[in-house]
């Protein structure tokens, strides 16, 4: 089937068998920051931003997605200046492995970007879909507060 999907401003137009998943053929166009973790939603490794919703994209079909326009941690950057959530990331070692952040950091900026209310209660509550093995999730909480405020300061 022939699926047209827009990934981080580059529009893509490819054949796809239907049952292909979402996941895959992000991968092999080349944006590897979308991990294949779990294969059935449990981990948020896969995690992108479509049509400007965080979903696992290891739950999706390619088709399902045509016509989409897709954000992934890639995307994130702007003009080689990383974006204030990465770098929140990085300021408060909110990566060990680093296997999970990409996830991280795309389930944080959909929450960022339509909370209300930012507490550390909310952000561990929209965070739990996403699981992390090395950090213990203090550090990637303490980012994610942290891109918030920068957000506040127009830094966003």
């Amino acid at each position: 089937m022939k699926v047209k999907i827009t990934v981080n401003k580059t529009e893509h137009e490819l054949d796809v068998d239907p049952r292909k998943l979402l996941v895959d053929v992000l991968r092999e166009l080349g944006y590897l920051s979308v991990h294949v973790g779990c294969d059935d939603g449990k981990c948020g490794a896969c995690t992108v931003i479509l049509d400007g919703k965080a979903v696992k994209s290891c739950l999706l079909l390619a088709v399902q997605a045509d016509g989409s326009n897709i954000l992934t941690a890639e995307g994130l950057a702007r003009d080689g200046e990383l974006h204030a959530l990465q770098k929140a990331f990085i300021d408060n070692f909110a990566v060990q492995c680093g296997y999970c952040t990409p996830g991280m950091l795309m389930t944080a900026y959909d929450f960022l970007s339509k909370a209300n209310v930012i507490d550390e209660e909310n952000v561990r509550e929209a965070m739990s879909g996403n699981l992390c093995r090395c950090t213990g999730y203090v550090n990637i909480v303490k980012a994610i507060l942290d891109a918030s405020e920068r957000k506040r300061r127009g830094e966003w």
